[in-house]
Protein backbone atom coordinates (compact mmCIF):
# COMPACT_ATOMS: atom_id res chain seq x y z
CA UNK A 1 0.00 0.00 0.00
CA UNK A 2 0.90 3.29 -0.75
CA UNK A 3 2.00 6.23 1.17
CA UNK A 4 -0.49 8.53 -0.23
CA UNK A 5 -2.99 5.81 0.59
CA UNK A 6 -2.29 5.29 4.06
CA UNK A 7 -2.51 9.27 4.69
CA UNK A 8 -5.62 9.13 2.72
CA UNK A 9 -6.99 5.86 5.59
CA UNK A 10 -5.33 7.68 8.92
CA UNK A 11 -8.52 8.06 10.48
CA UNK A 12 -10.92 5.27 8.66
CA UNK A 13 -12.98 3.43 11.68
CA UNK A 14 -13.62 0.03 10.75
CA UNK A 15 -16.32 0.58 14.29
CA UNK A 16 -18.07 3.42 12.93
CA UNK A 17 -18.11 2.30 9.14
CA UNK A 18 -20.83 -0.08 9.30
CA UNK A 19 -23.88 1.62 7.44
CA UNK A 20 -25.88 1.82 10.58
CA UNK A 21 -23.72 2.66 13.45
CA UNK A 22 -22.79 5.44 10.49
CA UNK A 23 -25.99 6.46 10.63
CA UNK A 24 -26.45 6.10 14.66
CA UNK A 25 -22.93 8.49 14.93
CA UNK A 26 -24.42 11.16 12.19
CA UNK A 27 -27.53 11.64 13.87
CA UNK A 28 -25.82 11.70 17.40
CA UNK A 29 -23.34 14.43 16.26
CA UNK A 30 -26.33 16.38 14.75
CA UNK A 31 -28.40 16.11 17.48
CA UNK A 32 -26.48 16.03 21.12
CA UNK A 33 -28.14 13.51 22.71
CA UNK A 34 -31.40 11.19 21.51
CA UNK A 35 -34.01 9.29 23.43
CA UNK A 36 -33.67 5.68 21.92
CA UNK A 37 -37.15 5.06 21.17
CA UNK A 38 -36.39 8.58 18.65
CA UNK A 39 -32.73 7.26 16.99
CA UNK A 40 -34.80 3.87 16.31
CA UNK A 41 -38.42 5.71 14.56
CA UNK A 42 -35.28 8.28 12.57
CA UNK A 43 -33.42 5.28 11.40
CA UNK A 44 -35.61 2.76 10.75
CA UNK A 45 -34.18 0.14 13.14
CA UNK A 46 -36.41 -2.33 14.84
CA UNK A 47 -34.93 -2.13 18.82
CA UNK A 48 -33.02 -5.17 18.73
CA UNK A 49 -30.42 -4.38 16.04
CA UNK A 50 -30.56 -0.46 17.53
CA UNK A 51 -29.40 -2.34 20.97
CA UNK A 52 -26.78 -4.54 18.86
CA UNK A 53 -24.96 -1.22 17.13
CA UNK A 54 -25.09 0.41 20.22
CA UNK A 55 -23.26 -2.13 22.21
CA UNK A 56 -20.53 -2.31 19.79
CA UNK A 57 -19.79 1.76 19.66
CA UNK A 58 -20.59 1.80 23.69
CA UNK A 59 -17.76 -1.06 23.77
CA UNK A 60 -15.44 1.46 21.69
CA UNK A 61 -16.24 3.90 23.83
CA UNK A 62 -18.33 6.54 21.09
CA UNK A 63 -21.43 6.30 22.61
CA UNK A 64 -22.71 6.42 26.29
CA UNK A 65 -26.31 6.03 27.64
CA UNK A 66 -28.41 7.88 29.89
CA UNK A 67 -31.06 6.36 31.95
CA UNK A 68 -33.86 8.29 32.87
CA UNK A 69 -37.47 8.27 34.06
CA UNK A 70 -40.12 10.54 31.95
CA UNK A 71 -43.54 10.24 32.42
CA UNK A 72 -43.44 6.94 34.25
CA UNK A 73 -41.12 5.24 32.10
CA UNK A 74 -37.76 4.52 31.88
CA UNK A 75 -36.18 6.23 28.94
CA UNK A 76 -32.97 4.95 27.66
CA UNK A 77 -30.98 8.62 26.08
CA UNK A 78 -27.81 8.12 23.91
CA UNK A 79 -24.73 10.36 23.58
CA UNK A 80 -21.32 10.18 21.45
CA UNK A 81 -18.52 11.06 24.05
CA UNK A 82 -15.50 13.51 23.24
CA UNK A 83 -13.89 10.06 21.99
CA UNK A 84 -16.76 8.96 19.52
CA UNK A 85 -17.33 12.66 18.28
CA UNK A 86 -14.10 12.59 17.26
CA UNK A 87 -13.73 9.64 16.12
CA UNK A 88 -16.87 10.29 14.02
CA UNK A 89 -14.69 13.44 12.56
CA UNK A 90 -11.81 11.71 11.62
CA UNK A 91 -13.58 9.04 9.46
CA UNK A 92 -15.48 11.40 8.13
CA UNK A 93 -12.26 13.40 7.23
CA UNK A 94 -11.13 10.03 5.86
CA UNK A 95 -14.28 9.20 3.50
CA UNK A 96 -13.67 12.54 2.12
CA UNK A 97 -9.80 12.10 1.60
CA UNK A 98 -10.54 8.41 -0.35
CA UNK A 99 -13.19 9.67 -2.49
CA UNK A 100 -11.48 13.32 -3.59
CA UNK A 101 -12.90 16.68 -3.86
CA UNK A 102 -16.48 17.11 -5.24
CA UNK A 103 -16.40 17.92 -9.07
CA UNK A 104 -16.53 21.43 -10.13
CA UNK A 105 -20.12 22.25 -11.41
Amino acid sequence: MSAEMTDRLEGFDATIHAPNRLRICALLDAAGEAEFGLVQKQLDLSASVLSKHVTVLMGAGYVEQRKAVRDTRQRVWLRLTRRGGEAYQGHLAALRAIVGPPPAS
